[in-house]
């Protein structure tokens, strides 16, 4: 049988019933589509790469158990799910580092340690005065009021996207100009 001929709702039928074929021919339909879903959202051919992969194994694995109505509709929530977990789990592991960092700062407090903590809020405060204005607001309530990125680009009108990118430059511009505060260990 000539599965290039079939409708998305017979091949979801024939794969529900393991026929490999049927799962070969929805990934040469697919795979494209939803690489670029991936690839628009992250940035990262080879994470774009690996996110369809997991779509697509999860497809296979759950082939029996899953109704499937839409197919073309299942797939393409299916890979934004998967680009979600992955930009929110890269935005946990950047907070989990921001946080042992915070941690090790609080368990070395020397005169000499506070003042130099105090140093160093001043000159986080004057590099904050040098970004631009929406790029320093992103940031402060990122990183000193505790909001989420959902939260800040509701308040701000911006999309998440847009917030995540002030948060990043802001990051990389304070490395850049705190370089001085960096220890040499």
């Amino acid at each position: 049988m000539n599965q290039k001929m079939l409708g998305d709702e017979q091949l979801v039928l024939l794969l529900h019933e393991g026929k490999m074929s049927a799962f070969e021919e929805i990934y040469l339909r697919y795979w494209y589509k939803l690489y670029c879903i991936a690839y628009n959202q992250t940035g990262v051919q080879e994470e774009a790469k690996e996110l369809v992969q997991e779509v697509f194994l999860s497809l296979w694995r759950r082939r029996a158990d899953v109704e499937i109505l839409n197919l073309d509709l299942y797939l393409t929530l299916a890979i934004k799910n998967q680009v979600y977990d992955y930009i929110k789990s890269q935005i946990s592991y950047r907070k989990y580092q921001e946080y042992l960092i915070f941690q090790e700062i609080r368990q070395h407090n020397s005169t000499d340690e506070i003042v130099n903590f105090l140093e160093l809020a001043n000159a986080i405060e004057k590099a904050l005065s040098r970004l631009p204005e929406k790029s320093a607001e992103v940031f402060r309530r990122s990183r000193f009021e505790n909001q989420s990125v959902k939260e800040i680009a509701r308040e701000l009108n911006l999309s998440e996207k847009a917030v995540e990118y002030h948060i990043t430059k802001s990051l990389k511009f304070l490395r850049n100009n705190l370089s001085m505060f960096q220890s040499q260990n």
